[in-house]
């Protein structure tokens, strides 16, 4: 989660800059001492109304999974799912009154293995949150600036 200084960040900027809101998030699978892991990166992304930018935050975080079958990541991706879905919780107030979109990094053609979770996942934020998330291909906020971070390719 992000930490108390960058959530007072987040909230002066949204008090201070309107626009629509974007939440998104990746993970990155990987073994360490013969157990599995994955780094879960989730981005709040505030584009600036009228304005062609806008303001990314990111927080990454490391966590065992126990997914049986590495070609079935279900446990994972429901993480993924939920972290995206706390961190809506977290800012929930400020966004009331926000057109906010949710991203998950689910692809919609069955032929991914991410499309096993995808009726869960979806029926999980709208009941969280109301909002019908996006999925692939139009789940851009996941599928580019979450795996941009995942995977440390921006610069600091």
């Amino acid at each position: 989660m992000f930490t108390e200084n960058e959530k007072l960040k987040i909230i002066d900027y949204l008090i201070e800059t309107p626009g629509k809101v974007y939440l998104g998030g990746d993970s990155q699978v990987f073994k360490k001492k013969g157990l599995w892991f994955a780094k879960f990166t989730c981005v709040f992304i505030v584009h600036i109304k009228d304005k062609h930018g806008g303001k990314i935050f990111h927080y990454s975080d490391v966590e065992q999974i126990f997914d049986k079958n590495k070609n079935k990541p279900r446990m994972r991706l429901m993480t993924e799912v939920r972290k995206i879905v706390d961190m809506y919780i977290d800012f929930g107030e400020l966004l009331e009154d926000r057109e906010v979109e949710i991203h998950l990094d689910i692809n919609s053609n069955h032929k991914h293995n991410s499309n096993l979770v995808m009726k869960e996942a979806i029926g999980y934020v709208m009941g969280m949150t109301n909002i019908q998330a996006k999925v692939k291909p139009d789940a851009w906020a996941a599928a580019h600036a979450g795996d941009h971070y995942v995977r440390g390719k921006h610069h600091k």
